[in-house]
């Protein structure tokens, strides 16, 4: 366990890879398999593309991976090497994305990039991107535009949050620089599904940013700066150039 900056420069990571409870994702089930993160992709599961992307970064040190049965990723074999020299190591989620990002983050040094078990389109580039583009920021969060994310891949993704200064989809890029800043998990407690549950952007965040993100009204700099008054944290966004980081 660690209390403070990453003695090595580099930047933890954590890997969230646990599924909801009592929910089989529709790809696993089509490959007849318990969860999406083992479902393979050019010969490889998902969660196995995001580690070695991280693993092989220079910008990242220690690798986590949260999942609430540790025995489904254990025993990948190109994980191997990296557990017995702890360079990759494996945490128990809890019932809820913000305690178990809390959790993993007890035993992770700070500066801590966030990210998925399907995230597979992950780069170094991307990586440092994101974290570059954080500097100075409590919490910082990838977002990539949409002709970006279109121009990758004509229908890569179909979610995106309209502002006045574009319209964005989220990366699942996460980046938290302190443990100060991890009272901002507490908006994703319930999911952070907040294109289909608005409602939690009106417990979590006030009126004010529900109707931003519903409407559109303001760019999206200034809801950044509107959750950072609410939360006493400098939040930012990094727009990723390249639109895969969305897909």
């Amino acid at each position: 366990m660690a209390d403070g900056t990453s003695s090595s420069g580099r930047a933890s990571a954590l890997v969230l890879a646990a599924q909801r409870e009592g929910r089989v994702d529709p790809l696993a089930a089509a490959h007849n398999i318990t969860h999406k993160c083992m479902v393979p992709v050019a010969g490889m599961p998902l969660i196995e593309h995001v580690v070695q992307s991280l693993v092989t970064s220079p910008d990242i040190g220690e690798v986590l991976i949260s999942i609430e049965n540790p025995a489904v990723v254990r025993d990948v074999p190109a994980f191997q090497p990296y557990l017995k020299s702890g360079r990759v190591r494996i945490v128990r989620s809890r019932d809820n994305l913000a305690d178990s990002v809390a959790d993993a983050a007890k035993e992770a040094e700070m500066p801590l990039l966030i990210t998925t078990a399907d995230n597979v389109l992950l780069t170094h580039a991307m990586i440092r991107e994101l974290i570059e583009g954080a500097t100075a920021a409590d919490v910082a969060l990838g977002l990539a535009r949409r002709e970006a994310v279109l121009a990758a891949h004509p229908e890569g993704q179909r979610r995106f949050y309209e502002f006045y200064d574009g319209v964005f989809s989220n990366c699942n890029l996460y980046w938290i620089g302190n443990r100060e800043a991890l009272k901002a998990i507490e908006i994703f407690r319930t999911g952070g599904q907040f294109v289909r549950h608005p409602g939690r952007i009106l417990k979590a965040l006030g009126l004010i940013n529900l109707i931003a993100f519903i409407f559109g009204v303001g760019s999206a700099a200034g809801a950044l700066r509107r959750i950072s008054r609410r939360l006493g944290l400098t939040l930012k966004s990094v727009t990723m150039s390249d639109g895969a980081a969305a897909i």
